[in-house]
């Protein structure tokens, strides 16, 4: 982001600060008080409730500096991707309703914890239909939540190129966990699930109808990687071309190998 943002608003200001301080969810006391450090924002009400807290603090520094550059860098420390490692879905639930607010003066917070330019949302209804839409599209499809948990925060920024990516790589942490394993690609399908008998069994694996379906599968999930994986992985993203609704078909896809894999014993 090459130029300072302009001050926020009195109420996007307030927002942010309600959602970075949230009781449950939020930043703690101490948390707030570390980063207000590190962004070099006086703490100027540290008894006050957590959000008034941050809001005041926020609120001082935007205005002796007249731009939000400060606030954005309080933001990008409570959203720093290195301090999520192991909690994916607090990240991209805080990250979700801060770029709510965000759409409403033109920039989004992105997954790789930077902020980038994007279209401003006319209405406050405009801006949570961006953040909320797709969720609700992966939720009616009964998406697997390990699915969700990998690609939403794409999916939210209508990014279906890097959500493809994410969603096809979830199926290969999974089959190395599961499997013990540590290969990748066509190599890690044919050792987890490849074999007689295979490490990984979607079935008794007893009849010839039985090792014929596991077959199937992994014909599968090695296509789900040829078509999907690999092209988003090594092609310029100007080169691949995924619609939204491809990309939701390829949720279900994914969904469906994840609970195969699931239930799929050693």
């Amino acid at each position: 982001m090459a130029r300072k943002p302009p001050p926020l608003s009195v109420g996007q200001l307030e927002s942010l600060c309600k959602i970075l301080a949230d009781t449950d969810q939020g930043l703690t006391g101490s948390e707030i008080g570390r980063l207000l450090a590190q962004a070099q924002i006086t703490d100027t009400d540290p008894g006050m409730t957590k959000w008034k807290r941050l809001h005041n603090a926020l609120a001082a520094r935007q205005n002796d500096d007249c731009n939000a550059d400060r606030v954005f860098a309080f933001i990008r420390l409570g959203l720093d991707p290195a301090r999520y490692v192991g909690q994916h879905a607090t990240f991209e639930g805080r990250r979700t309703a801060i770029n709510a607010v965000l759409a409403l003066c033109g920039f989004e917070y992105r997954a790789d914890g930077k902020f980038g330019v994007v279209r401003t949302a006319a209405t406050l209804s405009e801006a949570e239909a961006r953040a909320h839409r797709l969720r609700a599209a992966l939720s009616a499809r009964g998406v697997h939540p390990d699915v969700i948990a990998a690609c939403r925060a794409e999916l939210v920024q209508h990014n279906s190129f890097h959500a493809v990516l994410e969603a096809s790589k979830s199926v290969g942490e999974k089959l190395r966990r599961r499997a013990g394993l540590h290969s990748d690609g066509a190599q890690l399908v044919d050792e987890a699930l490849g074999g007689d008998p295979p490490r990984l069994k979607i079935n008794e694996f007893r009849f010839d109808s039985e090792k014929s379906e596991q077959r199937g599968f992994t014909n599968l999930v090695k296509g789900l990687f040829g078509v999907f994986r690999n092209p988003t992985a090594h092609a310029p993203r100007v080169a691949w071309n995924m619609t939204e609704e491809d990309a939701l078909d390829l949720f279900s896809l994914a969904s469906y190998i994840h609970r195969r894999i699931d239930r799929a014993t050693l």
